[in-house]
């Protein structure tokens, strides 16, 4: 049944993919604002048949630990369910993206309308400038700036190595890092077409202030945070989550 649930979302969410792509190009003359809210309602419509379809949903602890002031977001990455998730968690955001998922068709026209940072990442210093200037004129704008410090999805049992980039763009900007950890990829693993039904927990850390601290300190203390919380996740049944008393977002 698992398996056949997962694909009732594929088949179910790839003409809504095919709509919203094609309406993301229509929307680049637009204000980037107008297309954020416009193209990211793929994603609520997505997680929606992710429940609807799958059984997977999702709650969120540290809603309060989010400050008014735009920031840095350094997030676990094990699926693509935290991509679409932290549009409804944060303010809007723009988020840096490896350049060639903007050349896949369809779902990088969608990509191209959001406006991310998109770099090269075998460019090595340069890649990183990119992100220091580009990121610095996004905060400035007052757009959130999401980064997946690992680079690419790990497997749930599995820390990455942590980029320091996200840190050393807070450290220049002034800015809070707010770690966020989750366990998505015990429903949704890695490189798998298979969706668990339960419930995920995403949960936001307090904001990690520069105070004059090295990128690389930063970066060890979003680490160390993101890391010890994802090893306090273990997967929920559907059953636990109808008596949670935590916060349920509906997207």
């Amino acid at each position: 049944m698992t398996a056949l649930r997962s694909i009732l979302f594929y088949l179910g969410i790839a003409p809504f993919t095919v709509l919203f792509c094609l309406l993301g190009v229509l929307l680049l003359p637009l204000p980037r604002r107008a297309r954020y809210y416009t193209v990211i309602q793929w994603s609520r419509v997505a997680l929606w048949w992710l429940r609807v379809s799958c059984g997977l949903r999702w709650r969120v602890r540290g809603i309060e630990n989010i400050p008014a002031e735009a920031g840095v977001i350094l997030c676990k990455h094990q699926s693509a369910w935290e991509t679409m998730s932290l549009q409804f968690v944060f303010p809007p955001h723009c988020q840096v993206v490896k350049r060639e998922l903007l050349w896949v068709p369809f779902f990088g026209w969608g990509l191209a309308s959001l406006n991310p940072i998109a770099i090269d990442r075998k460019a090595g210093a340069k890649a990183l400038r990119a992100v220091l200037k580009e990121g610095q004129r996004r905060l400035a704008e007052g757009w959130w700036v999401l980064i997946f410090p690992e680079g690419t999805r790990v497997p749930v049992d599995q820390p990455g190595k942590y980029s320091p980039s996200g840190a050393a763009l807070a450290a220049m900007a002034g800015r809070p890092i707010i770690p966020v950890a989750h366990n998505a990829g015990l429903f949704w693993r890695r490189q798998a077409l298979r969706k668990d039904s339960g419930v995920i927990d995403l949960v936001i850390g307090p904001p990690i202030l520069p105070d004059g601290r090295s990128a690389n300190e930063l970066t060890q203390a979003a680490e160390a945070w993101i890391e010890q919380t994802c090893r306090q996740l273990p997967p929920f049944s559907a059953d636990r989550a109808e008596a949670s008393s935590l916060r349920q977002p509906h997207p």
